[in-house]
């Protein structure tokens, strides 16, 4: 069984995916080809933001996001840690500080009552993190942010085509960030992301950035990065946004279907879905006792899953130096109990039903062996 099953997605779109990048490799423009400002234009008709910049990463895009609002040494960002390291890693390379707020226990995503507490004159940012594919609690923060003229940036890396009452993942505050990512709701077959605002002075800065800081050729008015999108993996994503809507329909039916068997088995506990939003379900993740030995035995029966994320940043040996003597309770004892399912378009029934079989098993041994 496949945890993310491309191979099966490629199978289904491959005339059109080999379509995609033979035309690339027939005009030879590699480097910001056509492809790339028509997959912009359509990501920003997606979103609803007037701005998309394509990039290299979403770990990229959130560095230029970060240089764009003129993040600087001795700045602080807050954020979540409870996240992937790229959230972090990006703000201690420009020299600032992370500032971490613990999260919520039902939802993984950060606890919007805890950002105010942590502003300081040195905050630049507020960049929370849509984790699992569902926005985080963005007017609530946008509210926040505003009150302190502070810039806020969704991390939406895992949340892009998610709806947060009734406007898309990415258009939600200032900036937002997505990632391109193979294993993604929508992915490549590399590395890419996107850059979304509805700020022009900001979209100007982020395009120049991406481009060594170049306000024209070999005029750079800006310190920047190589940060561009190749050519061939926006075809990629192009052709993928042709099946991205059944795909992520699809994605909510066998969520609903996995809350409905694993309301019957004791001991999982369930992420929780707010009324006002969706999720795109980048993983379905769910939260057990005796976590490492219900892996095993499913790992054992033949079903893969991961854990999204076994330790939180300020506890990493990069990072916990900067936070020596910080405790963020909810996040050390949700990564201890978190585990994600199989998730992909193309789970048919009979895979989802050997999962849940499997991680009923697999709770129940480490019930026994306590």
């Amino acid at each position: 069984m496949e945890f993310i099953d491309l191979k099966t997605q490629y199978l289904a779109l491959r005339d059109t995916i080999n379509a995609r990048m033979q035309r690339v490799l027939d005009h030879g423009q590699f480097i910001m080809g056509p492809e790339v400002q028509e997959l912009e234009e359509r990501l920003a008709a997606y979103t609803g933001a007037p701005h998309c910049i394509t990039v290299a990463s979403g770990t990229e895009a959130l560095l230029i996001a970060l240089m764009a609002l003129g993040v600087k040494p001795g700045d602080e960002v807050i954020t979540t840690p409870f996240t992937f390291v790229a959230t972090a890693e990006m703000i201690v390379l420009l020299g600032a500080r992370p500032v971490f707020v613990d999260i919520e226990p039902d939802t993984c995503n950060i606890d919007v009552s805890g950002i105010e507490r942590a502003i300081t004159s040195s905050t630049r940012a507020i960049m929370p993190v849509c984790l699992y594919g569902q926005p985080a609690d963005m007017d609530e923060i946008e509210a926040v942010g505003r009150k302190h003229g502070i810039a806020v940036i969704e991390d939406a890396a895992q949340s892009f085509g998610a709806l947060y009452k009734g406007r898309r993942s990415c258009n939600l505050s200032a900036i937002g960030c997505t990632s391109f990512f193979p294993s993604k709701p929508l992915g490549c077959y590399g590395d890419g992301g996107a850059i979304f605002t509805s700020d022009a002075a900001l979209a100007e800065a982020m395009r120049e950035i991406r481009v060594h800081g170049q306000e024209r050729r070999y005029r750079h008015t800006r310190v920047g990065v190589g940060g561009r999108m190749d050519t061939l993996q926006c075809a990629v994503v192009l052709a993928k946004l042709e099946r991205f809507e059944w795909e992520l329909a699809r994605r909510a039916e066998i969520a609903q279907r996995y809350g409905a068997l694993l309301r019957s088995i004791p001991g999982v506990e369930q992420i929780k879905l707010r009324p006002d939003r969706t999720s795109v379900y980048a993983q379905y993740t769910v939260q057990c006792e005796d976590r490492d030995g219900v892996q095993k035995r499913m790992k054992d029966a033949g079903i893969p899953t991961a854990v999204h994320y076994p330790v939180p940043l300020h506890q990493q040996p990069a990072y916990a130096p900067l936070f020596a003597g910080q405790q963020f309770p909810v996040a050390e004892r949700v990564a201890q109990r978190v585990i994600s399912l199989p998730m992909h378009a193309d789970l048919d029934q009979a895979s989802q039903d050997r999962v849940v079989r499997a991680l009923g098993s697999g709770l129940r041994g480490a019930q026994q062996a306590a």
